[in-house]
């Protein structure tokens, strides 16, 4: 497999000029490829080398979030054109060599927060070890599993058109609560911006409207959808000439949410891909956001313990069909429950974040209350975490936790 792009760890992202921080049109594309080609393409961690594999979480408190995430690109796809979807075979998912660890963040509710940040306000920190195609952690012992590796945040460029129609939507929101803490959205921020090759006067004025990585979008972006791994298939929608494909942000293994925000496994690491098009696809199909699909790998377990939640938040607040609360309250059932075998609050929560747990809308008519679901495999435990009459007992030593700012 050719490397398309390569990148060096150990280099200053913003001296890197075959990746980006920002979704803009005019990014510079930086290297070509033709339908049916088949390319590796390397990818630093999303921060960009702030997280180092330590026992102090000082880094994750302090993490500059303006700069991320950093995305590898873009490709061009001889041939692509607004209207078309670009198809990309993800075949392989791994781990650069010289960057053999992964690590974790519950972020500062100043800084980020997270899907529990009420609960979890300060900075902690997990750092993984890689055994093959499993993960394990000294902040989170008793537990180890297999990764389903995947590119947290993989799409197209935007056209203009679609750019003016994210900050305007964005900014809308934000100023119905320009205080809030954490941010209710990412505005442009055009100090920390990396436009790739772009010129720098070109690069200046584009970075003051340069939309945020942060959340995902109708061209694909963040979307952290964990089963998106080698053997699946994405359709993008095309919004500018050669679509412009950039990518980044690769997990090791992450729950389905994400929940801790900086909930996966992050790491650095490849993708082998292999590209076609299909002509005026988003019409033909009625296409606004990307789909895929599913691969036949993925780790295999055989029992779960499902957590359910449902629209009533922690002081009894009755909320309708609301399936974000429903699955914070999942997710808090089921930490409450794994704090019974001696795991702290912080440590299932990471949990949660990082191990391949599968979430569910379960229910979305019975009113008022959605219900949702979060199944966590047992078997990823060396010790058994299913009820009994004897009811729940410590797995392992006392003593570790996530790392905490020193």
């Amino acid at each position: 497999m050719d490397t398309l792009i390569s990148v060096d760890v150990s280099t200053a992202p913003s001296k890197l000029d075959v990746i980006h921080n920002r979704w803009h049109p005019d990014v510079p594309i930086v290297s070509w490829v033709k339908p049916g080609d088949e390319f590796r393409v390397e990818c630093i961690d999303w921060t960009g080398g702030q997280i180092a594999n330590d026992d102090d979480a000082k880094d994750v408190k302090i993490v500059d979030l303006t700069k991320v995430h950093y995305l590898s690109g873009p490709i061009g796809v001889h041939g692509a054109e607004p209207g078309d979807l670009l198809v990309v075979e993800i075949l392989d998912v791994g781990v650069l060599p010289k960057s053999q660890w992964g690590f974790t963040g519950i972020f500062a509710k100043e800084n980020g927060g997270g899907f529990l940040t009420e609960h979890y306000p300060d900075a902690r920190k997990a750092c993984w070890n890689f055994s093959g195609i499993y993960a394990n952690s000294r902040h989170i012992p008793g537990v180890e599993f297999a990764g389903i590796m995947h590119p947290g945040l993989i799409g197209c460029l935007p056209s203009k058109e679609l750019l003016d129609t994210w900050n305007k939507r964005e900014k809308a929101l934000f100023d119905t609560n320009p205080e809030r803490v954490p941010a209710l959205c990412a505005l442009p921020h055009a100090e920390t911006a990396h436009m790739g090759r772009m010129k720098p006067d070109a690069a200046k004025a584009a970075a003051m409207e340069g939309a945020r990585t942060v959340p995902p979008r109708e061209h694909g972006g963040n979307c952290d959808i964990k089963n998106l791994t080698k053997g699946s298939k994405v359709y993008f929608p095309v919004y500018v000439k050669g679509g412009g494909l950039s990518m980044g942000d690769i997990h090791f293994s992450q729950g389905d949410g994400e929940i801790t925000f900086c909930g996966a496994i992050e790491m650095a690491g490849y993708l082998d891909l292999r590209v076609s098009i299909i002509k005026e696809g988003v019409a033909k199909y009625g296409i606004k956001n990307p789909l895929f699909q599913s691969s036949p790998l993925e780790p295999k377990y055989s029992s779960y313990l499902i957590f359910e939640g449902i629209s009533v938040d922690e002081a009894g607040k009755q909320y309708y069909l609301d399936v974000h609360v429903a699955y914070r309250m999942a997710c808090l059932n089921a930490i409450e429950y794994l704090e019974k075998f001696g795991f702290t609050g912080a440590q299932a929560y990471a949990i949660l974040g990082t191990a391949p747990v599968e979430g569910r809308i379960s229910g979305i008519v019975d009113i008022p209350n959605a219900c949702a679901t979060l199944a966590i495999p047992t078997e990823i435990f060396n010790f058994d975490i299913k009820p009994s009459a004897a009811g729940p007992k410590r797995g392992f030593p006392a003593g570790a936790d996530l790392a905490v700012v020193k």
